[in-house]
């Protein structure tokens, strides 16, 4: 027992006496590395800020988008002065009616194309994506018949090009093209002198889309098409024709919507159940008009109305009368403009209507 006494005081002493010697060493090594980093602080500080300046870039663009996504302060819906009720959020969907998605950039004026070896008017018409015979008509072609290094016109959209005279306004135009005023109106490309008139300016080009130059042969003569619908018939998604006339305009790329005239201006139905996000007046654009959101990710919008007969933050079922057909702000004569939206983005009505 004595020896084990002796033996564990020994090892309590040496243990001391090795920490003690591991204890002073390391103070010294320490010593040394902060005298090392003082003599060399702007160095090392260069180096770090440096890091540190790459690494919040690389943050920045990593999370950005991100935090973008889910910022909750981030909202689509706009405040509108002249929307009817108070206390409700309520938005302009004019203001983003270019929306649609579409495949390429639109084209806003003539671009030449050179024929190539193997081209045809039918090819080249398809790659533009309008009619051959708006090709013929652009370049005063009488016949298909092309040759490689030719030099064609090649409209931004089907129909005419028309250089404007004197004395002629957005009406005559299309009585002599046997097209509609409004689709004149419509194509976000032409300019108007007064917007309140659409008046224009001699030797000005304006864009006639579907107009069609009428000649001898009965292909040419222009048959204008108004399919006749009735409001109150459901569609397929749970939709209803909104009023009751004839589609003046079917959807196109620039203009998703339908635009449905009728002279008799009847009622405007809501096209389902919702909730009355926007009931107000422009003196431009949509005119009066009324947006409905419906609750499942899909909102209506009834342009061009005469009178409002619901208020923001009413609650409205499908088949109620909202208002009647007028032509107000960016219209030429009394019909609907009809869009059917989802999170902002104009869709064709007719996948909703048939």
């Amino acid at each position: 027992m004595q020896d084990l006494k002796e033996f564990l005081i020994f090892l309590k002493d040496y243990s001391k006496s090795r920490f003690m010697n591991f204890g002073r060493r390391f103070e010294h090594l320490k010593d040394i590395i902060v005298a090392l980093l003082v003599i060399k602080r702007g160095k090392y500080s260069s180096y770090f800020l440096n890091s540190s300046f790459f690494l919040l870039v690389a943050a920045a663009i990593i999370g950005g988008p991100t935090i973008a996504e889910n910022n909750p302060f981030v909202s689509s819906l706009q405040q509108e002065g002249n929307a009817t009720g108070a206390g409700v959020i309520s938005y302009n969907p004019y203001e983003n009616s270019l929306a649609t998605i579409i495949s390429a950039k639109p084209r806003d004026e003539i671009v030449e194309y050179e024929v190539l070896g193997g081209d045809t008017l039918a090819s080249i018409a398809k790659k533009f994506d309008i009619s051959v015979d708006t090709i013929k008509w652009a370049n005063n072609l009488k016949t298909e018949t092309i040759k490689p290094g030719d030099i064609l016109k090649i409209p931004p959209v089907t129909g005419v090009v028309h250089k404007v005279a004197s004395g002629e306004n957005v009406y005559t135009i299309a009585k002599k093209y046997s097209t509609d005023a409004q689709k004149i109106v419509n194509f976000p490309f032409n300019d108007f002198a007064d917007l309140d008139t659409f008046a224009l300016t001699a030797g000005q080009v304006l864009y006639v889309p579907e107009g069609v130059i009428e000649e001898e042969k009965p292909k040419y003569i222009a048959q204008r098409t108004v399919t006749q619908i009735q409001a109150g018939v459901k569609g397929t998604s749970n939709f209803i024709w909104p009023t009751s006339g004839g589609i003046s305009q079917y959807p196109v790329w620039y203009h998703m919507a339908l635009d449905i005239e009728n002279r008799s201006a009847p009622s405007i139905l809501a096209a389902d159940t919702g909730t009355v996000t926007y009931a107000g007046c422009l003196s431009w654009g949509y005119g009066c008009y009324i947006s409905v959101d419906h609750a499942n990710g899909y909102q209506t919008l009834y342009a061009h109305m005469s009178s409002l007969g619901v208020s923001v933050g009413q609650a409205v079922t499908q088949g109620q009368s909202i208002g009647r057909m007028g032509s107000t702000g960016r219209s030429t004569g009394t019909h609907l403009h009809f869009e059917i939206r989802s999170g902002g983005i104009l869709l064709n009505p007719l996948n909703f209507l048939k």
